[in-house]
């Protein structure tokens, strides 16, 4: 118990919710099946039940996460640091250099989270000893379905012999459970209906004809996005149509879909995390389970397929507690199905102006969490050898061998020009502005 007041404290969160309360309560006796929105806290949900299950004495991997994405699982690893609990934890997934991941694995960590098919690759490899995990969660698994991952996932839970505690989340309801998961007589826990989990949306409509659809998109950019935005589309193709068509006009944003580069994505969600684009352009794969801040506005551009996808955007939006508008494209005679009565209809400006450009640039930084550098490090050089005042450096964050700061626009020139022989942990490193 000490440890998950401890745990709360380094968290800052005075207050669990309702959800996060029941799933402490149910996993003490029982396997767990949790459904729950996006956004709704579910990660503390399955973490904070996990910290009384884990022992300081034994030195073996002791929880198995798996989760759909490479994001999710970062974000998961992250509030366990943030946790301040002691106990090692590790991440796991494709595109992330396997050898580093051996490495971590040699001194094993008492929680791993993973993708599918990175922890089946270390399993084939035997990189760890699974023999020790009595813990398995299993986070967004409806996802983890959707996107394939039933036989990955199968051959992970069955070389999982000593497992005595599963927990099960998802962000819709399941009619069945797969018998792979070993899950058998659970206790469910069902939020999704729940009036509190429904964000506090203002909805609105804009009609356009399908000629004028990139048009109304920028005049309604030109008019909401002094604001963090997100704009979702069905496809790839048209994320990057889009994009184009708003480089063409000169308005900043970033882009995110299944298709680009891990790094390229993770560069894109950071930027927009940490405020260097209020304008994120991208496909259903940011609808959920992504660390990203509160949202102001939720663009959809191409009509959400259904109604359950309509909601995961719209989760994005009002993330727990704040106000969010959400903003439908419709031709003329459309009318989805999922919607009662058309929400009322935005008017845009005829002749949209640019908004203001935004407050921060990212900075780059070619040295990460691998060569012993940390936030304190960055601070440290932008203030003292960039010169920087603490309110001119905003979000940083250090990843494996880079770190990205983000720096107030008017002062990023002059700090890199300070900072570009300087020397980090007694290196000379790579500094510039992000591309």
């Amino acid at each position: 118990m000490h440890m998950l007041k401890q745990a709360l404290q380094n968290l800052k969160i005075t207050t669990l919710n309702e959800m996060q309360e029941a799933a402490i309560q149910a996993a003490k006796t029982s396997d767990v099946i949790l459904l729950s929105p996006t956004g709704s806290g579910k990660t503390l949900g399955f973490l904070l039940p996990l910290l009384p299950l884990l022992d300081t004495a034994t030195p073996t991997v002791q929880a198995l996460i798996l989760v759909p994405s490479r994001e999710l699982a970062l974000q998961i690893e992250q509030v366990f640091k943030a946790m301040g609990t002691g106990f090692k934890v590790n991440c796991c997934y494709g595109g992330h250099p396997v050898n580093i991941e051996i490495n971590n694995l040699s001194q094993p960590p008492a929680v791993l989270i993973g993708t599918p098919g990175r922890i089946a690759h270390h399993l084939r490899r035997k990189t760890f000893d699974t023999s020790t995990v009595q813990t398995l969660i299993l986070d967004e698994f409806d996802k983890a379905l959707e996107l394939g991952f039933q036989e990955d996932m199968a051959y992970i839970i069955k070389q999982l012999r000593l497992v005595n505690k599963r927990m099960l989340t998802s962000a819709t309801h399941m009619d069945v459970i797969p018998a792979f998961t070993g899950i058998t007589q659970p206790e469910t826990l069902d939020f999704l209906s729940h009036a509190a989990s429904v964000p506090n949306l203002t909805q609105k409509v804009v009609v356009a004809a399908a000629e004028d659809k990139l048009d109304a998109l920028f005049a309604l950019i030109c008019k909401v996005s002094d604001k963090p935005t997100l704009v979702f589309c069905n496809h790839r193709e048209a994320v990057d149509r889009i994009s184009e068509l708003l480089l063409g006009r000169d308005l900043p944003h970033g882009v995110f879909h299944g298709g680009m580069e891990q790094d390229d994505r993770e560069r894109a969600l950071l930027k927009f995390r940490n405020g260097s684009h209020r304008i994120l352009i991208t496909t259903d794969l940011a609808s959920r389970g992504l660390d990203i801040p509160e949202i102001e506005h939720v663009v959809h551009y191409q009509l959400p397929h259904s109604e359950e996808a309509f909601l995961h955007r719209n989760g994005r939006t009002a993330r727990m507690h704040a106000t969010g508008t959400s903003y439908l494209f419709l031709t003329p005679d459309e009318k989805p199905d999922y919607l009662a009565d058309l929400p009322e209809k935005e008017d845009l400006p005829e002749n949209p102006t640019l908004p203001p450009p935004v407050d921060w640039i990212t900075l780059y930084i070619a040295a990460g969490k691998k060569e012993k550098v940390n936030k304190v490090d960055i601070v440290g050089l932008l203030l003292q050898k960039g010169g920087l005042a603490k309110d001119d450096l905003g979000l940083i964050e250090v990843l494996d061998h880079s770190a990205y700061a983000a720096v107030k626009r008017d002062k990023i020139e002059a700090v890199v020009r300070r900072v570009k022989n300087e020397k980090i942990k007694g290196k000379r490193v790579k500094i510039e502005v992000s591309r």
